[in-house]
């Protein structure tokens, strides 16, 4: 079975180069523009992972993802944070929100699709509803 990886970012460059990065390894690719269509579809369309980006529009990428861990449906949800704020704090809040990667961009399309399918290796947490 394909796995999914769910993209949520606003820049359309972005997401075409995350997509280029991605598809050669086999994931079907999912993107969404925004916060409230990224929570959405994280829930509905029930992705392996997610990429979020955090300077998103209507909801940032810090409030999509206390969502997703609020939410029993999502908590266990994978999630690397992708952002062009490489400052520590960036990285702490990251790790504190419940992320389980973090990339600066710009990032190497090699090393970004490693990072991905490690993520993707895991063993993932069942969810009792």
């Amino acid at each position: 079975m394909t796995q999914r990886v769910l993209v949520v970012e606003d820049s359309a460059v972005i997401r075409r180069l995350i997509e280029v990065c991605l598809r050669p390894a086999s994931l079907e690719v999912i993107m969404r523009e925004d916060g409230p269509q990224g929570l959405e579809a994280a829930i509905t369309d029930q992705p392996d992972l997610l990429v979020l980006d955090i300077g998103l529009p209507e909801m940032d990428g810090w409030e999509v993802l206390d969502r997703l861990r609020s939410d029993i449906r999502t908590k266990n949800l994978p999630v690397l944070v992708l952002t062009a704020h490489a400052e520590e704090e960036s990285r702490r809040r990251a790790d504190e929100g419940g992320a389980d990667a973090f990339v600066t961009k710009p990032f190497q399309p090699n090393e970004f699709r490693q990072e991905v399918l490690n993520l993707l290796a895991r063993p993932r947490a069942a969810v009792s509803l």
